[in-house]
């Protein structure tokens, strides 16, 4: 059943010029550049966010166990929220009139999970060689590509991930052939027609970067450079060297003015890294490899946000710690090519014990339903090993750390009041396995409720198509 019209959708989501184009965002209007010669710069933000909140109205949850998604816990709580936003979080909230109360008693709510690491749309479903667009394998550097460029927001996996996973906000990045894949782009997890109507406003690009097996692995087997990892190092710090160059151009052009710089789209990426504009999220296995790669990072002049996948991450938690970069990691996933051999399911535990930013990741269309049993694994194997992980405080590596990392936590990723209202009402302890969610509110709209057929998102893809028990 369609869950809400495409009249509803363009009335809700996006406001239409007279010709039916959306209208672009204000960051659309933004100056562009650094300097004083700010606006004779090229625009940073040619594909601006048109997302707008689906309609929703004022709610107060009550008699649940809240975790607040940064380390806190109130037992026999309530949420209220209104105008998308988080209004009060406490144990005796007054139900003023014309707000809706929902009656929690025996369930959970916790702030919407955050993926890291996705690359729902660009590898959607169905998983077929057409819907294959997640990495430009056609050289060693791409970063003038961008992934929301391939996000296809008729993909099944967003309303799964949504509806099994209670994920509200998820970055899409590309894929790992490459050491240097191109931008990624956080959305947030709604229907719409358009990858602009589901980016995240105001969310800093990420920029993809790999290291290890995968790169050398698909251009040594095309016989050329990078096939070892001194190739890998060797190839990133040319390219920097390329971009030092291209950001000191474009810096003279912008504060003295004259002849305009030619443009190089991927230069424009790794000039917005060096600048701060743009975050790097790194997939890297191995502790030696990230130690390395943070001393090129110092080199060049740029940080690295967060390791991804980082199965070592456990070995350098103090360097990671002193360097200030996270790191994004799964329960248990280990073994299935050489730098991933020696993870342990502690990894995460030891890393937050230490004092180092880490937070789950799913890298996977079905693991990001799951991502809350993820960290339940995390906590039986951190309780094996010694290590006390309370829930209040596990729900701050599905919430308020990915918020960090994609640089969006001052207006997500924990129920405090001014917030965005994503927000998950669980049917039980969020941690069991026998768990799922109940409701789903993005910026205060119900966008799923398991006792309503009719609020459960449908894409335009899944319509008509015949469901369980209607082939014959």
């Amino acid at each position: 059943m369609r869950t809400l019209t495409l009249a509803a959708l363009a009335a809700g989501l996006v406001a239409c010029t007279g010709d039916g184009r959306e209208v672009r965002s204000a960051s659309a209007d933004a100056p562009k550049g650094k300097g004083p010669g700010a606006g004779k710069g090229y625009d940073h933000d040619p594909f601006p966010s048109t997302y707008r909140a689906y309609p929703g109205r004022a709610t107060l949850v009550t008699n649940v166990t809240i975790l607040d998604g940064e380390g806190g816990r109130i037992n026999n709580g309530s949420v209220l929220f209104r105008d998308g936003k988080i209004v009060e979080v406490g144990q005796a909230i007054a139900a003023a009139d014309g707000v809706t109360v929902i009656d929690g008693q025996g369930k959970w709510v916790t702030p919407g999970v955050i993926d890291v690491h996705s690359h729902l749309g660009d590898y959607p479903s169905p998983g077929v060689e057409a819907h294959s667009d997640g990495n430009e394998m056609t050289g060693p550097v791409t970063a003038e590509v961008w992934a929301e460029h391939s996000v296809w927001p008729q993909d099944p996996g967003f309303a799964r991930a949504l509806t099994n996973g209670g994920v509200t906000t998820l970055q899409i990045l590309p894929g790992s052939a490459n050491l240097m894949g191109g931008r990624s782009v956080t959305l947030k997890n709604v229907y719409g027609r358009t990858m602009q109507a589901m980016k995240f406003p105001g969310a800093p690009y990420g920029f993809k970067m790999a290291c290890g097996e995968n790169p050398k692995r698909v251009y040594g087997s095309k016989g050329r450079m990078p096939s070892t990892r001194m190739g890998n190092v060797a190839v990133d710090r040319a390219t920097w060297l390329r971009a030092k160059d291209y950001d000191r151009k474009w810096d003279k052009y912008e504060e003295d003015g004259g002849e305009a710089p030619t443009r190089d789209l991927a230069m424009d990426t790794l000039r917005g890294v060096l600048d701060g504009e743009i975050l790097v999220h790194n997939h890297c296995y191995r502790a030696d490899e990230m130690a390395i790669v943070m001393d090129m990072a110092q080199e060049m002049g740029y940080k690295v946000t967060a390791f991804h996948h980082a199965v070592e991450s456990y070995k350098i938690a103090d360097l990671l710690k002193a360097r200030g970069v996270c790191s994004a990691v799964w329960a248990d996933w280990y073994g299935f090519k050489m730098e991933s051999y020696d993870a342990i399911g502690e990894n995460l535990a030891i890393l937050d014990q230490q004092g180092a930013c880490a937070m789950i990741h799913s890298d996977d269309a079905n693991g990001i339903q799951r991502l809350n049993q993820e960290v339940a694994k995390v906590i039986a194997s951190a309780k094996r090993a010694g290590i006390t992980v309370t829930p209040e405080h596990a729900w701050t590596w599905l919430a308020i750390n990915p918020a960090k990392a994609l640089g969006i936590d001052k207006v997500t990723g924990s129920l405090k009041a001014g917030k965005m209202a994503d927000v998950v009402l669980w049917n039980g302890d969020p941690f069991s396995v026998y768990t799922r969610p109940q409701m789903v509110w993005v910026d205060g709209a119900l966008l799923y409720d398991a006792n309503n057929p009719k609020m459960r998102p449908v894409s335009d893809f899944e319509l008509g198509q015949p469901g369980e028990g209607d082939a014959k």
